[in-house]
């Protein structure tokens, strides 16, 4: 099966990089185990200036597993975590693993409703959260208590006179929490406990790691189910991509939150499976980032196409040295190629973008680092991770160059929905999982993603691909960003509607883009309407919502 003519892609892996690999079974949260052991004094957290080493960010793992256990709480049972970028997030994630837990992590804009949602769903035990969110966090758990909510502070660990300042900086709202019996402040908690050593065997096959909810889009969010050896396959699997990247030594911005998979995959696991140092980013301020950027000179810049496009277009960018990053990879979204070329000039590094899912750990292709790459394209295979291009009906395989359903299959690949059968039975059939993202492969084993099955427009019987036409707009000088999608039209069932962000001082208009379109599209994807905004709704990954632009539009129509 693994000839050349059936994965031709493997032809373009650079000579550093093996087809396969033999992956540890281990428990998720020995990597910091490990490195602590070859680099106790490394730096593996700078939060805002504090720096936490090595051998101190694993005694206070050891204090939070150990006092979990004191609480009653036992492997198996669910922990979530809903925090953005802080040491506290980190102890919390690899404290639950330790001790076999599994954690639930959760984002900290959500609302009652949707929260209430994962925690009954994942019959969670305990949360840890912030003092700003308690009070929607009470809210969430008012049917339905759970047993601990552990409550923490960005300024519990803020370096001085930092923490002083803080509550000037963030005014609180709400009455002050009263701590006893189901709610604890972190700190205590993590004092009173002991940093003896513990690890709870577990069998990194079966045994889950996390129950990561994916974007609700389609009515409420599912829990996927990720074993240990889904997430280590996938740390190293990103690991052995990066061959160039040096133990001990990457600087790892993270911009990206670690409570969307992606992030906690190719910045949380992978810098501590590296030794590395994480400059935690709690939120994406761009002037915040680019003075840090500056300051701390960060060698890995995983993000989202939108990170990427604020860096591009901040009007200082002149003013700071980016010049110490040299890997950058793009999920999320689809990265538009004029962002790649412009980022990649400014930086002197390299921006390749890759692909992936929740369901799948997330990463599952990427385009090489250092070796050949193709612009438009989210690269070949991780290695062990099998893809096909499927018809979408009826499942068989589609003829190389033709466009369908892309599946994939590898040690990477989730275990299922959380008490969801149907809905796993639908996903993943005979070890592949269906991504439900329309794709095609080229002769040499390179993928294109054309757009998500339910995303595609489909305008006076032509089949229109969103992401085509936003490559256009993309390339119009006036244009910082683009969202393309179908919109209700009496005549041609759907109509292709431009969503356009102007730069700064910009003045183009509907004429002028339709003008521009119509020099490098068929003219039925020319975009009909144009809508001109200042922002575009998103996830905290800076993923455009595309489906409530569209429910938006549909509010709008005449009932």
């Amino acid at each position: 099966m693994d000839s050349v003519s059936n994965k031709p892609w493997l032809e373009h892996y650079p000579v550093e990089v093996p087809a396969t690999f033999d992956y540890p079974k281990q428990n998720l949260a020995q990597f910091l185990v490990q490195s602590t052991a070859l680099y106790p004094d490394q730096i593996a957290l700078d939060f805002l200036g504090n720096k936490i080493s090595y051998k101190a960010l694993l005694d206070s793992v050891y204090r939070f597993t150990n006092a979990l256990l004191k609480l009653g709480i036992r492997k198996g049972d669910r922990v979530a975590v809903m925090l953005p970028n802080c040491p506290q997030a980190v102890i919390a994630y690899y404290g639950t693993l330790l001790m076999g837990g599994i954690v639930v992590m959760t984002n900290p804009l959500y609302m009652p409703r949707e929260l209430e949602h994962q925690l009954n769903d994942a019959s969670v035990k305990m949360i840890v959260t912030l003092d700003i969110l308690f009070d929607r966090v009470q809210k969430s758990t008012e049917k339905i208590p759970l047993d601990y909510i552990l409550v923490t502070s960005i300024k519990d660990y803020l370096p001085f006179p930092k923490n002083l300042l803080y509550p000037l900086k963030n005014k609180k709202t709400g009455d002050p929490i009263s701590y006893g019996n189901s709610v604890l402040p972190f700190l205590p908690f993590l004092k009173q406990s002991t940093a003896e050593p513990n690890d709870t065997p577990v069998d990194a096959d079966e045994d889950l790691a996390l129950i990561q909810y994916t974007g609700g889009t389609t009515g409420f969010a599912k829990g996927v189910m990720l074993t240990h050896m889904n997430l280590v396959a996938n740390t190293h699997q990103s690991k052995l991509w990066f061959y160039r990247a040096q133990i001990g030594k990457e600087r790892y911005f993270a911009a990206l939150p670690f409570f969307h998979v992606f992030g906690m995959t190719v910045l949380l696991n992978q810098s501590v499976l590296m030794a590395g140092t994480l400059i935690l980013i709690p939120r994406f301020d761009i002037g915040q980032v680019l003075k840090t950027m500056n300051r701390l000179k960060p060698t890995v810049f995983p993000g989202a196409p939108t990170m990427y496009i604020a860096v591009i277009n901040h009007p200082d960018i002149q003013k700071f040295d980016l010049s110490s990053v040299k890997i950058c990879i793009s999920g999320a979204a689809s990265l538009p190629v004029e962002v790649q070329e412009r980022f990649e000039r400014m930086t002197g590094g390299t921006l390749i973008e890759g692909y992936g899912l929740t369901e799948a750990s997330p990463v599952t292709h990427a385009n090489n680092l250092w070796e050949k790459r193709k612009v438009g394209s989210i690269g070949i295979p991780f290695p062990d991770t099998e893809a096909r291009i499927v018809h979408p009906d009826t499942g068989d395989e589609m003829p190389q160059g033709d466009i369908g359903e892309l599946i994939i299959r590898g040690p990477q690949v989730m275990k299922g929905y959380w008490q969801q059968p149907e809905e796993t039975k639908k996903a993943l059939r005979d070890g592949w999982l269906y991504t439900g993202d329309l794709a095609r492969m080229d002769d040499e084993g390179f993928f294109y993603i054309l757009d998500r099955r339910k995303d595609l427009i489909i305008a006076g019987g032509y089949n229109i691909y969103p992401r085509e036409v936003e490559e256009v707009l993309f390339e119009h000088p006036d244009v910082e960003e683009a969202v393309v999608a179908g919109v209700v039209d009496p005549y041609r069932g759907e109509t292709v509607k431009a969503y356009i962000i102007l730069k700064e001082g910009a003045t183009a208009n509907e004429e002028d883009l339709k003008r521009w379109c119509k020099e490098k599209l068929a003219v039925y994807k020319v975009p009909r309407v144009y809508e001109f905004r200042q922002s575009f709704p998103k996830t905290l990954v800076g993923k455009v919502l595309r489906r409530k632009l569209i429910d938006e539009d549909a509010d709008k129509m005449p009932k």
